[in-house]
This record gives C-alpha cells, structure tokens and sequence, in this order.
C-alpha cells in the first residue's frame, strides 16, 4: 500500500477508476472499448494502479446494515500506555462488529468505527470492546443517519485534475480571506 509517496493520476487513470467503480464486474476488454483505449493500455494502467496500492481491491462493497447490522457507531479509546496499541489492537481484531480503527490524536489513542444490530446489542458490542486491560476509557457516539458515504470517486477526479483544494486563509482554513 502506498502511504507516502505522492501518486499522480491522468485523466484516463481517473476514467478506468470511475468506470471500474461504476460497474466492477465488467472486464478488461469492454473497459478498453468504452474508454477507446487498446486493451493493453488498460491493463497496464489497472496494473499500475494496483501495485501503486491506489486500486486495493475488486471486491464487493458491503452494506453492514443490508445484513442486520443496522447500529453505527464511532468509539474513542484511551489505552494504557503499558499494555501498548498491539495487544489493544489484536483484541479489537477479533471482534467482528469493529469495522475499523485509526490511531489519533488528541485526547484519546484510538478511533473505531463499529456496528451492532440495536442499541442492545450495541452494549454487548461495547462491552466485549472494553473488557481488554489495555483499554482504560471509552467514549462511544451513535451515528443517527448517514449523510456523506464512504466515498473516494471525487478524490479521484481532483487528482487527476491537478487540484489542491481551496487556498488557505489567514487562520488556515479554506476560503478567502476574512
């Protein structure tokens, strides 16, 4: 996976992603016939891609709450320094409802996106979280209704333009100046 290095995308780049992503089952060949490219330009651009760890995958997008698991929510956790992230980490892994965890800063070490099947099951779900010595705090927020999916399509189609977002201001937030 890339994690540094600054990957530079074109417009066909861009186009290959939004149509993989559009309709990820479609092949090489046909890719190659919509985008008016030969086949083996796409194939190289998508193995390109991939070992540049900018496509991670081909798999199915899955909806937690298609399958019952219809709870979000977003859990901060303070860990003992002693125990260390990868005792907390390894423990968290063995959860299912942990959908991921990032390390953050501030207040907190960690940040967890999790699901349940109801509020009740939620608690079971947080309990199973903090019964490891490693964690000393949790502070759990529900997430009531969806307004912005996981998305990367729009990064995509910036990066492929060239654009940086907006210029920062005098406090360093995007827009003009006050």
């Amino acid at each position: 996976m890339n994690t540094g290095q600054d990957v530079q995308l074109d417009e066909l780049d861009a186009r290959l992603i939004e149509l993989l992503a559009e309709e990820p089952r479609i092949g090489v060949l046909e890719c190659s016939r919509r985008l008016s490219v030969a086949r083996g330009t796409v194939q190289a651009r998508l193995d390109k891609l991939v070992g540049r760890g900018v496509v991670g995958g081909f798999g199915p997008e899955i909806s937690p709450a298609a399958i019952g698991f219809g709870v979000t929510s977003f859990v901060t956790l303070e860990i003992s320094q002693r125990h260390g992230h990868d005792q907390v980490t390894a423990h968290l892994a063995a959860i299912p409802e942990v959908l991921e965890a990032h390390t953050i800063t501030g207040s907190s070490d960690l940040l967890c996106r999790i699901v349940a099947r109801s509020n009740t099951d939620l608690q079971r779900v947080i309990d199973q979280i903090v019964a490891s010595e490693g964690i000393r705090r949790a502070s759990t927020i529900i997430a009531l209704a969806e307004q912005i999916p996981y998305r990367t399509l729009p990064l995509v189609r910036s990066a492929a333009e060239g654009k940086e977002g907006p210029p920062l201001n005098a406090f360093g937030r995007g827009g003009a100046p006050s």
